[in-house]
This record gives structure tokens, C-alpha cells and sequence, in this order.
């Protein structure tokens, strides 16, 4: 595509970044990149720099842009209600706000066999915070978590407490009520000797010690409490790597938190809306979860809106009353609208059949790759959320520097289609930050599937040469 330098208000790249350097923040993930990349344009499955190049992103946005770049059916469903009714107060009703809610209830009542109610909210995180509202609030006041080693909730400051990276809270204070973290099965970096699923297994053991007697810290046999309130999950770890637990693991673990009176929370926020061929990825698990978050591809990035639905017990008029938590632009009608469409196309374009199908094409791309490049150590997926951790020669240890590489190859839109040059949109993510966490669209092509693995080989051929 080429981009009109000649259109009102053009300003080139040189200049946007001299003036982004000097009046922006820098404490967002922009400057990772150095320098940052801008983009003009985008459409399906690709983004357009200033020179026009075409980047193959397999990233969308963190999973935001689920449904593809320009979605036409979307972008005229936003338009239209931009005409309609652009903006309304949050203490008033309108009618996508009460539908989006009503969808979603009855979805869970069906998948869940449970009654509850969705609130609504403007980003991810936020989200998050409503919901640790809701568990404090059930569980008398109660403000200390669970949460995964790995497992990412967002950065504010309630979602930092349960986000088990470090670095998200050393600035900022001491976090006395932060969670405490517990293993997640990693099946490539499990213990040696041991299965997969024994390693499910004994993670799960590693949590229920907690509560064989009062000296194990959590539990209070005399009065069958616990001191933590509930157990934030990732049911497939997303800025930790897409890591995808055997499948027994949340139902052991579903079991002691139900024995012991500990609520589930599923943060669907990066996994929800198909990325794994299902709504929530918790349903692969066959587990109930008591809350669950989301957000992201809720309006395929348009607007900000996100969400929860908690089952009625949590959330009922009479326990969280009015006012509860409150946001100026929750449940806004541009994003409600964009919201209930999402929701009805996913459903009427049968993702739950599709993105499997779609999924298991790239797996087996990827593990073709992976058998011309030892540095590729594990390849994984659910659906469309997959993943390849690379590696020194091994095949085992974790070797950032070269992912890193590739990142800034892919970027530079130096490599080649048909004789034409072309770029690559890759996401970084890991334990180690040395794994590709694969979300590309959900409307991607078997052969725009084929041009990513070819993409790659070129890629990794060129990042091994230095």
C-alpha cells in the first residue's frame, strides 16, 4: 500500500520521533524498540509503515485485534452507532449495555449451569481491580491472593500486587498485601524424570500442603478458614510465555480450592473471544470458575471496554450495591455496541470449529520449522494462541539475545515475498523473554499461515548469521 506523503497534515517519520522523544512519557512499553516503529496504516493481517512495506503481524495487539485490522462488519457497527448515540453518562441506561450484559450471563448460565451478572469497566487492569473488589467484598474484607509464578494481571497498583513479576512493583512502594505464588506447570522446563502430567500433579500437591495443618501458614483447622480469599488464574499464561498446562491440572486444582472455600478468578483478558477456539480458554478444563475477567478483543481494540461476570452470589444487587466501583466511561455505547456484535459474529462464524483448524495448520508449520532449527526448543498451541521458545543449540537454554534479533529483523521490513520486501510483527513473552507468543488474527489464511512459517525460516536464518 502506499501512503500519501502529500496529504494534509503529513508529518514524517524523523519528526514524529524527534517530538515523541521529547513530550512523551517514556514510561510505557513504546520505547522497548529502539527506535520505536511507527505505522500509517493497517488491514486483515498486516500493518503499513511510512514507505508502504507490508508487516505480517502474528501479534494483533496483545490479542486485542482478534477479528483483523479494518474488520468492516465492526468498523460500520461503530460508525453507525456513532451516529446513534456516540455517548451516553455512565448513570444512564442504554440498549448494547443491557444486551452485551445479558449475552455474556447467558452464555456462562449455559457453559456453567450458573446464574450471575456481568460489570463493566474501561481496560484490563481495571477490570482486574473491580474484581479484587468483589472477592474482598464476599469474603469479608479479606485482601490476600493467590496467583501463578508467571502470571501476569496488569500494572496497576491492585493488579501489580498479584502480577508475580518484580519489576511491575519496585518503584513503587512496598506491596505488603501482595499474592503468594505458586508453580505452573511448565511442561518444556519441567523437573527432570518426571511426565508433564506428573509435574501437573505435583504442583497442585505443592498448594494443597498449604492446608495440612495450621503450621503450613494459610489455614485455620479450628475454624475452616483460610486467610487468602481467592486464586487468580491465567488458564494459558500469556506475557508468561503461552504456556499451556496438561489438561488435568485446574480441575486438581479446582478441587482444593472448593474444599477450602477459595473463589477461582479466570483472567481471559489476553485468551478470551477465540483466541484458543473457545469464548474462555477455561473452558478447555473443565472447570467452573467463580469470576471471570476480560477485555482486550472484547471490541477488537476500537474502544476501551472490558469486563466481568462474577456468578450472582458475588455480585448481586444486595452484596454490591450501587456505586460499589465506578468508572466515567464504563459500559460506554460505542464499545457495548462493538462488544454484542463481537459476540454475535463469533458465534455466527463458527470461530469454535475454524480457529482449531487454523490452529493446528500453524503448529504443524511450526514443528516443521522447529525440525530445521535446533534453537527452536519447544513448540506449542491452543488454538491460535501458540508459541516457540528459542534457544542456544541446545535446544534447552533460554537465549534471548537471538529472539531479540529476530524482533529487530522482523521490524526492519527487510525481508523478502515475491520479490518484494516485507516485514514481521513478533510479540516477546516468557519466563525468560525468549519465547514468540503467537496471536494472529482469527481471520488468517492457510496461506497467510504458510508466509508466516517462511517468514520465520528466513528470519531465524538471518538473526543465527548475525
Amino acid at each position: 500500500m502506499k501512503i500519501d506523503k502529500n496529504a494534509a497534515g503529513f508529518i514524517d517519520d524523523a519528526q514524529l520521533l524527534a517530538d515523541e522523544a521529547k513530550y512523551s512519557s517514556f514510561g510505557d512499553t513504546v520505547h522497548y524498540v529502539d527506535p520505536p516503529k511507527i505505522f500509517r496504516h493497517g488491514e486483515g493481517s498486516y500493518m503499513f509503515d511510512t514507505a508502504g512495506t507490508p508487516f505480517l503481524d502474528l501479534q494483533m495487539w496483545y490479542s486485542a485485534v482478534n477479528f483483523g485490522y479494518g474488520n468492516k462488519r465492526l468498523n460500520n457497527v461503530l460508525k453507525e452507532q456513532i451516529d446513534r448515540l456516540p455517548q451516553v453518562a455512565s448513570q444512564y441506561l442504554h440498549q448494547t449495555r443491557i444486551e452485551l450484559a445479558k449475552a455474556v450471563a447467558l452464555d456462562a448460565k449455559k457453559k456453567f449451569g450458573l446464574d450471575g451478572r456481568v460489570h463493566f469497566n474501561v481496560g484490563g487492569a481495571q477490570a482486574i481491580e473491580d474484581s479484587l473488589k468483589i472477592v474482598r467484598n464476599a469474603s469479608n474484607g479479606k485482601s490476600l491472593m493467590f496467583a501463578f509464578e508467571g502470571g501476569y494481571h496488569g500494572r496497576t497498583l491492585g493488579a501489580s500486587s498479584i502480577t508475580s513479576s518484580y519489576r511491575y512493583r519496585r518503584r513503587f512502594g512496598h506491596f505488603g498485601e501482595r499474592a503468594m505464588f505458586l508453580p505452573f506447570p511448565y511442561p518444556f522446563r519441567r523437573p527432570k524424570g518426571m511426565s508433564a502430567e506428573e509435574y501437573s500433579d505435583a504442583c497442585v500437591r505443592q498448594f494443597e500442603r498449604l492446608f495440612e495443618t495450621e503450621y503450613n501458614g494459610v489455614w485455620d483447622p479450628k475454624t475452616n478458614q483460610c486467610e487468602y480469599a481467592a486464586f487468580y488464574v491465567e488458564p494459558i499464561q500469556g506475557t508468561g510465555g503461552y504456556v499451556i498446562p496438561p489438561m488435568g491440572f485446574f480441575k486438581g486444582l479446582k478441587k482444593v480450592l472448593d474444599q477450602y472455600g477459595i473463589l477461582m478468578v479466570s483472567d481471559e483478558i489476553q485468551m478470551g473471544f477465540w483466541r484458543t477456539g473457545k469464548l474462555w480458554s477455561i473452558e478447555h478444563f473443565g472447570v467452573t470458575p467463580d469470576i471471570v475477567v476480560f477485555g482486550k478483543a472484547l471490541t477488537n481494540g476500537l474502544n476501551p471496554l472490558s469486563g466481568l461476570w462474577a456468578r450472582e452470589e458475588l455480585i448481586n444487587p444486595t452484596v454490591f450495591p450501587p456505586g460499589s466501583t465506578h468508572s466515567t466511561f464504563n459500559s460506554n455505547p460505542l464499545g457495548t455496541a462493538l462488544g454484542l456484535e463481537v459476540i454475535k459474529m463469533g458465534y455466527e462464524l463458527d470461530y469454535e470449529r475454524t480457529v482449531p483448524l487454523k490452529g493446528a495448520h500453524f503448529l504443524e508449520g511450526l514443528r516443521d520449522l522447529q525440525k530445521r532449527h535446533k534453537e527452536i526448543g519447544d513448540v506449542d498451541g491452543l488454538g491460535l494462541a501458540l508459541r516457540a521458545e528459542i534457544c542456544t543449540d541446545d535446544g534447552f537454554t533460554p537465549n534471548k539475545a537471538l529472539l531479540d534479533k529476530m524482533v529487530d529483523i522482523g521490524l526492519a521490513g527487510d525481508l523478502e515475498h515475491n520479490g518484494k520486501k516485507i516485514g514481521l510483527v513478533l510479540d516477546v513473552g516468557g519466563w525468560y523473554k525468549n519465547v514468540i507468543t503467537f496471536a494472529p488474527s482469527l481471520e488468517i489464511t492457510h496461506e497467510e499461515i504458510d508466509l508466516a512459517i517462511s517468514l520465520l525460516d528466513q528470519l531465524l536464518t538471518k538473526a543465527k548469521k548475525g
